[in-house]
C-alpha cells in the first residue's frame, strides 16, 4: 500500500512508480499533483485500488490502466483529464466495482461494453462532456447502486424518441438507490415505467433535461423515494396526487416548469418532508393550511405562481422552518403578528403581492432572519423599531409600499446589513448615517415623501435643532473636561493605596512561586519508567504530533496516562510549555487534569488522569462501540461547557484550544467527556474578541478558514472546530473523508444535503429504530442547524461559545420532553 493523500507533494507522478510490481493500493489524492498520469502505472498488475482524485492531472488516461484486470476501485475525479473511454472498458475492467471519473474533460460516447462490467456498484461519469445516447443495457449491472451521468451532453437513443426507454433497462437494477441524469439535453417525456423501480430506489435527479408532458401517476409507486428532482424542465399538467403515497419523501423539487392547477392536498401526508420547491410554475388556488402539519419542513418555495387568497395563519406555526418564499403571487390581507413563532427563520420573501396593513412589531423576534423582502406590496404605517432587533439581517427590502414616518435609528445597529431599500414609500425625517448606512447609496431612498440628510443621498439637508445644540455642548463638557479631572483624582487615590499596601505585602510576595509546575507534585524519570513497565508497547495508548501516551500504574495502584514528549522535535518543547502554562491555572470537570510532571533537559512528561473509555474517535468509528443520540448530546454538551469555560469562565485571558477533534475528546468511566491536548493552545489578550497570529497549524478539516489561510487565531476558531465536531459526531462522517474533494467539505455537504432530507446526513444507526422517530429527527435537525451556525465562513457571523453551549442544552431538554411525550 502507498497512501500519501492530503499532502502538498506537487510535481509529476514519477514513471518509476511502475516498478512497484506488488503494489495493491495506490492513493495520491489531494496532493497537488500535475502533469500526465505515467503509462507505467499499467505495469502494476496486482493493483486493486487506484485513487488519484482531486489533483491537477491532465492529458489522456493511459490505456494501460484499463488493462489492469485486478482493479476494483478506480477514482480519478476532479482533475483535468481528457480524451475518450476505450470501447473495451467493460471487458478489460471485469472486476471493477467503483468507477469515479466525475469532473474532468472527458468526451465521446459512453461505450456499450461498460455494461459488461457486471460487478459495478458505483458508476459516476458526471460533469464531463460525454455525448451520444445513454446505453439501453445498464440493466445488466445487477449490483449497481449509484449511477450519475449529470452535466454532460447525453441524449436518448434516437432524436425522435418520445420516451426515456433506457429507464426500462435500469428497472432491472434492483439495488439501485441513486440515479442522476440532471443537466443533459435528453428531451422526451418521463414514461410510466418509472414506477417499476425497486423499494431500494431513493434519489432521482432529472432536472434541466428538457422533459415535456405530464408527471406520470406511476411515480407514486416509488415507496422508498427520499428525493425527487424534476426542476427546470417543460413539464405541464398538474402535480400528481399519487405523490402523497411517497411516505419517505423528504425533498420535492418541481420548480421552473409549466405545472398548473392547485397544490394537491395529498402533499400534506408527507410527514418527513424537508423541502418543497414549486416556484416558477402556473399553480393557482391557495396555500393549503394543512402544510402546517409538516413539522419537518424547513424550506417552502412557492414564488412566481398564480396563488391567491390570504396566507393561512397556520403557516406561521412552522416554528423550525428556515426559508419561506411566496414572492410574485397575488396573496392579500395582513401579515399576521404570530409571524414571531418562526423561531429560526432565515429567509422571508413576500415580494410582489397585495399584502396590506401594518408591518407587525413582532417581526423583531426573528433574530436569525438574514433576508427580509416585503417590497411591492401595500403595507402602510411606520417601520417598526423592533426591526433593529434582527441582528442577523443582511438584506432588507421595503420598497414600493405606503410606509410612513421615520426610518428607525435602531437600524444603525444591524452590523451585517449589506442591502437596504426603502425607496418609493412615504417616509420622512432624517436618514440614519451610522453603521451600515454609511455604505448605502441614494437609490435606497428615492421616491419618498420628505426625507432629509447628507448630500450623497440626494435629499435636502436636515434643519438644525437648537435643543440638539444644547445637548451637544453638554456632551462636549462630559467628554473632554470631566475625564481629566476624574483621572487626576483616581491617580492620587491609587498612589495612596499602593504606599499603604506595599509594606503589608512585602514579606508575603518574597515567598510566592509562580513557576509553571509549582502546584504539581514532581515525578522522577525512574518513577515514570516503573509506572509504564519501561515504556512497554503493551501500554502504548497512542502517538501524536509531539510524542506518545502510555498507560501507567503508580505506586498507590492508581492508573494514569503518561504523555511523553519527543524532544527531537523543537515544537515539542513549546507544546510542553504550552500545556503547562494553560493547565496550571484552570480547573473544570470537563478538562483533563494533570497529576504530576517530570521536566529534565533531556526528558519531559506529564502524568494525566487515565480515561478508561478512550476517545470519542474510538466510539464513533470502531465497530464494537456505539453511542446513542443522548450519549452524543451529553458528550458535546461537556465539550461545549469546557470551551465556554476556557473562553469566558476563568480569571485568565481567553484560552483557545486550537486543535479540537475526536481524538482529543476523552471519556472517563461514566462517559463524561474531558477535553485534552493543549499542545498548540493560545492565551489571548484581554477581551473575548481579541486575536493573535501563529505559524502552528492545527488538523486539516477542523481549522477555521482564517486560521488555515492567515494564521489568525481567536475564540471563534474554536467555535468553528466545535461546529465541525458536532457534525462529525452525529453524521459519523470524518471531516477528512475522501468524498470531500475540491470545494466540497463536511460543512458544505451537510448544508447541501439537508435540502434533500435529514436522512442524507445523519448516522443511520441513530434513527434505525422507529421508537420516538419524530423526536429524534427534530433533535438532529436542530443540532445540524447549530453546527452550521458555528461553522460560518466569516468569524463575525459565528456565535459565541456561551450561546452555542446554551442552545445544545436546550435541545437536549426538548428532546427528552418529546421522547417522554411520544412514549
Amino acid at each position: 500500500m502507498l497512501r500519501a493523500r492530503f499532502n502538498i507533494i506537487g510535481g509529476n507522478i514519477p514513471s518509476r512508480i511502475g516498478n512497484l510490481s506488488k503494489l495493491v493500493n495506490l492513493d495520491l489524492s489531494f496532493s497537488n499533483l500535475q502533469g500526465e498520469i505515467p503509462t507505467e502505472i499499467g505495469n502494476l498488475q496486482n493493483l486493486e485500488r487506484l485513487i488519484l482524485g482531486v489533483n491537477n492531472l491532465s492529458g489522456l488516461i493511459p490505456p494501460t490502466i484499463f488493462n489492469i484486470s485486478t482493479i476494483r476501485f478506480l477514482n480519478l475525479l476532479s482533475n483535468q483529464l481528457s480524451g475518450r473511454l476505450p470501447s473495451t472498458i467493460g471487458q478489460s475492467l471485469r472486476n471493477i466495482g467503483y468507477l469515479t471519473l466525475w469532473a474532468n474533460n472527458l468526451m465521446g460516447t459512453i461505450p456499450n461494453s461498460i455494461t459488461n462490467a457486471t460487478k459495478l456498484i458505483m458508476l459516476d461519469l458526471g460533469v464531463n462532456s460525454f455525448s451520444g445516447h445513454i446505453p439501453n443495457t445498464f440493466g445488466n449491472l445487477r449490483h449497481l447502486s449509484v449511477l450519475s451521468l449529470m452535466m454532460n451532453n447525453l441524449t436518448t437513443e434516437s432524436s425522435s424518441a418520445d420516451q426515456w426507454s433506457f429507464l426500462s433497462s435500469l428497472t432491472n437494477c434492483r439495488n439501485l438507490t441513486f440515479l442522476s441524469f440532471g443537466s443533459n439535453p435528453l428531451g422526451g417525456i418521463l414514461p410510466p415505467v418509472i414506477g417499476n423501480f425497486s423499494a431500494s430506489f431513493q434519489k432521482f435527479y432529472a432536472y434541466e433535461c428538457k422533459l415535456k408532458g405530464n408527471i406520470p401517476q406511476e411515480i407514486g409507486k416509488l415507496r422508498g423515494l427520499i428525493l425527487l428532482s424534476l426542476g427546470f424542465n417543460d413539464l405541464n399538467g398538474t402535480i400528481s396526487p399519487t405523490m402523497g403515497r411517497l411516505k419517505r419523501l423528504q425533498g420535492l423539487s418541481l420548480e421552473e416548469n409549466n405545472l398548473e392547477g392547485s397544490i394537491p392536498y395529498d402533499l400534506c401526508h408527507l410527514a418527513l418532508m424537508y423541502g418543497i420547491r414549486l416556484n416558477g410554475n402556473k399553480l393557482s388556488g391557495h396555500i393549503l393550511p394543512c402544510l402546517a402539519s409538516l413539522t419537518s419542513l424547513r424550506e417552502l418555495r412557492l414564488g412566481s405562481n398564480k396563488l391567491t387568497s390570504s396566507i393561512p395563519s397556520s403557516l406561521w406555526s412552522l416554528e423550525y422552518i428556515l426559508e419561506i418564499n411566496l414572492s410574485s403571487n397575488s396573496f392579500n390581507g395582513p401579515l399576521l403578528s404570530n409571524v414571531q413563532k418562526l423561531k429560526v427563520l432565515r429567509v422571508l420573501d413576500l415580494l410582489r403581492n397585495q399584502l396590506s396593513g401594518d408591518i407587525p412589531s413582532t417581526i423583531g423576534a426573528l433574530v436569525d432572519l438574514e433576508t427580509l423582502s416585503l417590497a411591492s406590496n401595500q403595507f402602510q404605517g411606520p417601520i417598526p423599531e423592533s426591526v433593529g432587533s434582527l441582528i442577523s439581517l443582511e438584506s432588507l427590502d421595503l420598497s414600493g409600499n405606503n410606509l410612513s414616518g421615520k426610518i428607525p435609528k435602531s437600524l444603525e445597529t444591524l452590523s451585517h446589513l449589506k442591502q437596504f431599500n426603502a425607496s418609493h414609500n412615504r417616509l420622512e425625517g432624517e436618514i440614519p448615517v451610522k453603521g451600515s448606512f454609511k455604505n448605502f447609496s441614494a437609490e435606497s431612498f428615492f421616491g419618498n415623501y420628505a426625507l432629509c440628510g447628507p448630500p450623497k443621498f440626494r435629499v435636502p439637508p436636515c434643519k438644525q435643532d437648537n435643543s440638539k445644540r444644547t445637548k451637544k455642548v453638554a456632551l462636549t463638557i462630559l467628554k473632554y473636561i470631566l475625564p481629566p479631572i476624574v483621572s487626576t483624582v483616581l491617580i492620587v487615590i491609587t498612589i495612596i493605596m499602593y504606599i499603604r499596601c506595599r509594606n503589608r505585602s512585602t514579606t508575603k510576595s518574597d515567598h510566592e512561586d509562580f513557576l509553571p509546575l509549582a502546584t504539581w507534585r514532581r515525578t522522577s524519570y525512574q518513577d515514570i519508567q516503573r509506572a509504564t513497565d519501561e515504556f512497554n508497547e503493551c501500554n502504548l495508548l497512542g502517538t501524536g504530533s509531539f510524542g506518545s501516551v502510555y498507560k501507567g500504574t503508580i505506586s498507590d495502584g492508581t492508573n494514569v496516562a503518561v504523555k511523553i514528549f519527543n524532544l527531537q522535535l523543537e515544537r515539542a518543547f513549546r507544546s510542553f510549555d504550552s500545556e503547562c502554562e494553560v493547565l496550571r491555572n484552570v480547573r473544570h470537570r470537563n478538562l483533563i487534569k494533570i497529576l504530576s510532571s517530570c521536566s529534565n533537559p533531556d526528558f519531559k512528561a506529564l502524568v494525566l488522569e487515565f480515561m478508561p473509555n478512550g476517545s470519542l474517535e474510538k466510539w464513533l468509528y470502531s465497530h464494537n462501540y456505539f453511542l446513542d443520540i443522548l450519549q452524543r448530546l451529553n458528550i458535546m454538551i461537556d465539550v461545549g461547557s469546557a470551551l465556554e469555560y476556557l473562553h469566558h469562565g476563568h480569571s485568565l485571558a481567553p484560552i483557545i484550544h486550537c486543535d479540537l477533534k475526536p481524538t482529543n475528546i476523552l471519556l472517563d468511566e461514566n462517559m463524561v467527556a474531558h477535553v485534552s491536548d493543549f499542545g498548540i493552545s493560545k492565551l489571548l489578550g484581554e477581551g473575548e474578541d481579541s486575536v493573535t497570529e501563529t505559524m502552528t497549524m492545527a488538523t486539516i478539516g477542523y481549522m477555521a478558514p482564517e486560521y488555515g489561510l492567515e494564521g489568525i487565531v481567536s475564540a471563534k476558531c474554536d467555535v468553528y472546530s466545535y461546529g465541525v465536531l458536532l457534525m462529525e459526531t452525529f453524521t459519523r462522517k470524518r471531516s477528512t473523508d475522501e468524498m470531500f474533494t475540491g470545494e466540497m467539505s463536511l460543512r458544505r455537504w451537510v448544508k447541501e444535503s439537508l435540502l434533500h432530507g435529514l436522512s442524507e446526513v445523519v448516522d443511520a444507526n441513530l434513527v434505525r429504530e422507529e421508537q420516538a422517530f419524530s423526536a429524534k429527527m427534530d433533535c438532529l435537525l436542530s443540532i445540524m442547524d447549530l453546527a452550521l451556525d458555528c461553522c460560518m465562513e466569516s468569524p463575525d457571523k459565528r456565535m459565541h461559545m456561551t450561546d452555542a453551549a446554551a442552545k445544545l442544552k436546550k435541545n437536549k431538554v426538548k428532546f427528552l420532553d418529546d421522547v417522554a411525550t411520544s412514549s
